[in-house]
C-alpha cells in the first residue's frame, strides 16, 4: 500500500460570516488548498466533506456547485467534533487502498452562539447518576474536578492553559481572537462551570479548512518539495466498560486512539498494530512528537489530554503547564495555533484545521509561531458520543 501525502492544505481565517452560506465558506478553503497543492478541481478524483449542523443537506455536492461540478463521488461525513478528522481519514483510506491517487477533504461549520450539548440524547432526566447537566461546559467541568480529586490539579493550573493558548493565538493571523489574557483576567472572568470560566471555553466560530491528499506516485509526479507524510490515521469509539454511563467519559476513546496511533506510526515500543503494513515502524515514542494540536474544547480538557496522549505520566499534567513544557519553545508545544480556546472551534472544520496547523510547522512555514526543527506532529480531536481521531504527520526529508 502506498504512503499518503498531504500536497496542499489551508484554512480561512476563523470568524463569523452570517452573510455567507456554508458551501461558500467551505469553497474558500477548498480553493486555497487546491492552489496550495498546485492542482485544480478537475484533477481531483473524489471528495469528502465534513459538516455537522447541515449533515442531511448534501454540503459536499453544494461545495462543488461553487468550485466546479466534475461528476466525482462525494461523501458527506458527520461525527460530532471529530467530523473534519473523519472526512480526512476516509479520504486517506481511499488513497491508502489504491482506489484514488488524488482526493480532497473539506471541513466546514457555521456556528451560532451559546452552549453546546444537551440535545439529541433522549428526553427527560436520567433516573440516577447525573451530575450537573449534559451541556459540554458541565461535562468537562466534571472531568476537570475528577482530575483535581485524583491529582490535586488547581484552578490556577487549568487557567494557565487559557493564558498559554491565547498568547499563542497572537502569533496566528488566522485565529478568531489574537488577544493576550493574563492569568488574573482568565480566573476572574465569568464562571461558566467550575473550574472553567468564560475565557477557558472554546469559541463558537464559522470556519473551514481543507486538504489535498495524494498517493506516493502522484506526489512524486506533482512534486514532493512541500509534501507531508500521513504516518498514522486512527479513529476509535469508546469500548464498553463497567461504569456509570450517565455522564460521558472524555478519556477512554482518546487513550485508545493514542495507543493505536503511536503503534501504527511505529512510535511506541509496544506495538499493537504491527500488521498495518502501510506503516514503517519508526521506533520513536511520544517524546519524539515535536508539536501537538489537541482538542482543548475547555481548559480542563487540555490538561486531561496531556496524559491521555502520553505527553506525561498520569498526574503530571499540572507540572507540565506550570513549567511551560507545552508552550512555544517548551519540550512539546501544544496548540500553538491558539487552539479551540482562541483560534476557535467550528465543529466540522476543526479536525482538518489541526492538520493544516501541524503541516505548516513541518513545512517550516509557520512564521512567528514556528516550532523549530519539527519532524513529527500529532493532531487529536474527540467527539463525545463517542469518537476520537488522531493523526501523526511526518516531515518529508
Amino acid at each position: 500500500m502506498s504512503d499518503v501525502y498531504i500536497l496542499g492544505t489551508d484554512m480561512i481565517k476563523f470568524g463569523r460570516f452570517p452573510e455567507r452560506s456554508v458551501p461558500q465558506i467551505a469553497a474558500e478553503a477548498a480553493n486555497l488548498a487546491l492552489d496550495d497543492a498546485g492542482v485544480t478541481i478537475q484533477d481531483i478524483q473524489a471528495m469528502w466533506s465534513g459538516n455537522l449542523y447541515q449533515a442531511p443537506a448534501m454540503v459536499g455536492q453544494r461545495v462543488l456547485q461553487e468550485i466546479g461540478q466534475t461528476g466525482i463521488p462525494v461523501v458527506n461525513c458527520a461525527n460530532a467534533c471529530a467530523t473534519g478528522a473523519t472526512a480526512f481519514r476516509d479520504a486517506w483510506l481511499s488513497v491508502k487502498a489504491g482506489v484514488y491517487d488524488l482526493v480532497l477533504a473539506v471541513g466546514v461549520e457555521q456556528m451560532g452562539k451559546g452552549l453546546l450539548g444537551g440535545g439529541g440524547g433522549g428526553k427527560g432526566i436520567p433516573k440516577e447518576g447525573l451530575l450537573g447537566s449534559g451541556l459540554m461546559p458541565a461535562v468537562f467541568a466534571e472531568a476537570g474536578m475528577e482530575h483535581t480529586r485524583k491529582y490535586g490539579t488547581s484552578f490556577e493550573q487549568f487557567a494557565k492553559v487559557s493564558v498559554k493558548n491565547h498568547h499563542h493565538s497572537t502569533l496566528n493571523p488566522k485565529a478568531m481572537y489574537q488577544i493576550e489574557t493574563p492569568l488574573e483576567q482568565v480566573m476572574n472572568s465569568e464562571m461558566i462551570a467550575y473550574p472553567n470560566t468564560k475565557l477557558m471555553c472554546s469559541v463558537n466560530v464559522d470556519g473551514s479548512a481543507a486538504a489535498v491528499l495524494a498517493s506516493e506516485k502522484k506526489a512524486k509526479e506533482l512534486g514532493m518539495g512541500r509534501a507531508v507524510r500521513v504516518k498514522a490515521s486512527v479513529l476509535t469509539s469508546d469500548p464498553w466498560q463497567e461504569r456509570d454511563l450517565v455522564m460521558p467519559d472524555v478519556n477512554t476513546c482518546t487513550r485508545l486512539a493514542a495507543k493505536a496511533a503511536y503503534d501504527m506510526a511505529g512510535v511506541n515500543t509496544c506495538t499493537r498494530l504491527a500488521a498495518k503494513a502501510a506503516y514503517d515502524m519508526a521506533g520513536v515514542g511520544p517524546d519524539d512528537i515535536d508539536l501537538v494540536e489537541l482538542h482543548d474544547c475547555f481548559a480542563t480538557a487540555e490538561i486531561l489530554h496531556y496524559e491521555n496522549l502520553g505527553l506525561c505520566a498520569d498526574g503530571e499534567a499540572g507540572r507540565l503547564i506550570d513549567e511551560g513544557e507545552t508552550a512555544l519553545g517548551g519540550r512539546v508545544p501544544v496548540n500553538v495555533s491558539g487552539g479551540l480556546l482562541s483560534k476557535g472551534h467550528p465543529l466540522g472544520a476543526t479536525g482538518i484545521a489541526n492538520i493544516y496547523e501541524v503541516s505548516t510547522h513541518l513545512r517550516g512555514e509557520a512564521g512567528k509561531r514556528q516550532v523549530e526543527g519539527a519532524q513529527h506532529g500529532l493532531t487529536h480531536v474527540i467527539g463525545l458520543g463517542s469518537a476520537c481521531a488522531i493523526h501523526v504527520l511526518e516531515k518529508v526529508a
